[in-house]
């Protein structure tokens, strides 16, 4: 079964926004399907996008679980945006939580030299 995953997160103002998902991404959108929405590719048919929708906006939560969190983590730093939260749970999952302007949560999750199963 062929699947593609776009998961949205809603902004109050897109022009104000997408520098940030930029810098996050550490790149321009992968596409953008009409002018309030930018959509990174983040793996295969894996997708996050974001929005204008000011009533929805800052409620968001996604959470990508990767094999290199450590990197990931490093390397948006590189780019000027550090975590707000960082929490380790039994067993060694650890989960990395970065804040937009908005509030919305984007939040990074792995097992330091586990690499997660794909499907």
């Amino acid at each position: 079964m062929a699947l593609d995953l776009f998961a949205g997160i809603p902004v109050t103002d897109y022009a104000a926004a997408l520098p940030w998902y930029e810098q996050f991404f550490g790149g321009q959108p992968s596409f953008l399907p009409n002018d309030i929405e930018a959509v990174w590719e983040v793996a295969e048919h894996r997708y996050i996008y974001i929005v204008e929708e000011p009533e929805r906006a800052g409620n968001a939560l996604v959470l990508s679980f990767v094999d290199d969190l450590d990197d990931r983590v490093a390397e948006i730093a590189r780019r000027g945006i550090e975590p707000a939260k960082r929490e380790t749970y039994d067993g060694g999952v650890t989960k990395v939580t970065y804040r937009d302007t908005e509030g919305n949560e984007i939040s990074l999750g792995g097992v330091p030299g586990v690499t997660p199963p794909r499907t």
